[in-house]
């Protein structure tokens, strides 16, 4: 696998070293061999949405149940156009007991179960009414009738495991009876975010401060991924704030996000604190523009995310490495969507890094034609208003031309 070597300064002195930028893929081949299991819980099915599930789901009936009209109708034996005495009816949850007799039809509704001896339903529209007979037109057999079973069969397996459950998924599962579903337990999140200069929405602002956006961005994210937030804070640019904030957040869960703080200035304090702290360093450098400095590690089974402090850096490789482990933590599949895509405008190369290329999609004729959302920097943070994807170009001299085709991950 091709890497990009560049010298950069260690965090622990000034002397300059030989670093390894490892590629985005094996960034997340080694994030994801660092993840085990979070176990599972039972989960109501009201409360299942978004969820992973955790086990194969079995149905146990048939769906439908019972042979059911698909029509407003009358149930009968298929034949010739007739008359026939109307000699009972069929509801929906109020089935006509009796067996359908020679000569006779019932009355029924959509949904309704079919009575014994009838081989068909005729919509009303095909009959004419004369007091308490019928006159019907010819009727094939198994006309507009729901066979029991057409749906689901008892024993199938109507949902894997890993499935994340949205609204299609939860139907199916009410539909075979089930009222709680075994899912992945959530991972808890702890996120902080480093930085003297950052103030919260509403306050005041003061000379030299920002508002801090990558606390909200990055929750976001982390909701959106199926993470559960078990903590937040705003970090001080400290060495002893540093390390007693990531001291709480690894006590507090299974992942911890901290933004800022990874790169090598004086009061970058975050490696140096983790290090402290029994976590293993497992990388620390992506050949990848935005997000050069992102950093990995873990203790024990609690993975360790040090992101870059610049919003779309963060957002970008939260994207890439962050969100594949909270996929796999819960056993859904961690691999990113991708769709090729042909380029609307030309894009300059980086010579050494790979480009993740914020991009608004559209459909044409020929497939996904991409547009970038307008100027890259790694702190303009409108950069990520309407994308739709992340455009990964690969290093090289130059720029591709409007026309070449690229990979995205949708986001």
């Amino acid at each position: 696998m091709a890497r990009t070597i560049l010298p950069r300064k260690d965090d622990r002195s000034s002397a300059k070293i030989f670093a390894v930028l490892i590629s985005i893929e094996e960034g997340r081949e080694r994030v994801l061999g660092a993840v085990g299991s979070l176990g599972s819980e039972r989960v109501a099915l009201a409360d299942a949405r978004a969820r992973v599930l955790a086990e194969d789901l079995t149905s146990a009936v048939d769906v439908p149940p019972f042979d059911s009209s698909a029509m407003d109708g009358f149930a009968l034996e298929a034949g010739p156009a007739r008359a026939l005495d109307v000699s009972g009816e069929a509801r929906a949850g109020h089935p006509h007991e009796a067996e359908l007799m020679p000569g006779t039809a019932v009355r029924i509704s959509t949904g309704a179960a079919v009575p014994a001896g009838a081989t068909a339903v005729i919509p009303v529209e095909r009959t004419s009414e004369n007091g308490a007979r019928v006159e019907v037109e010819e009727t094939r057999a198994g006309a507009n009738i729901r066979r029991a079973g057409e749906d689901l069969r008892a024993g199938d397996v109507v949902l894997a495991a890993g499935t994340l459950l949205g609204p299609a998924e939860l139907g199916v599962a009410a539909s075979v009876g089930r009222a709680e579903l075994v899912c992945a337990r959530r991972p808890r999140v702890a996120l902080l975010v480093t930085g003297d200069e950052l103030v919260q929405p509403g306050e005041p602002l003061r000379p030299g401060q920002i508002y801090s956006s990558n606390g909200f961005a990055l929750a976001a994210q982390v909701a959106a991924a199926g993470g559960e937030l078990a903590l937040r804070e705003t970090v001080p640019d400290s060495a002893a704030g540093t390390h007693a904030a990531l001291e709480r957040a690894l006590g507090a869960a299974d992942v911890l996000i901290a933004s800022g703080g990874v790169s090598v200035g004086p009061h970058d304090h975050v490696k140096g604190a983790l290090r402290e702290l029994g976590v293993e360093e497992r990388f620390w450098g992506v050949a990848l523009r935005p997000g050069k400095p992102t950093w990995f590690g873990a203790r024990g089974d609690t993975l360790v995310f040090g992101l870059p402090g610049n919003p779309v850096s963060a957002m970008v490789t939260f994207q890439l490495f962050v969100a594949p482990a909270l996929a796999a933590l819960q056993g859904a599949d961690p691999s990113p969507r991708r769709a090729p895509a042909t380029l609307d405008e030309p894009v300059a190369r980086n010579p050494r890094r790979e480009q993740a290329v914020r991009v608004r999609l559209r459909h044409a004729a020929d497939g996904l034609h991409a547009l970038t959302t307008g100027e890259q920097g790694s702190h303009m943070l409108s950069s990520m208003l309407g994308a739709d994807g992340l455009a990964l170009v690969a290093a090289g001299e130059g720029e591709l031309a409007a026309g070449e085709r690229v990979e995205v991950l949708l986001l």
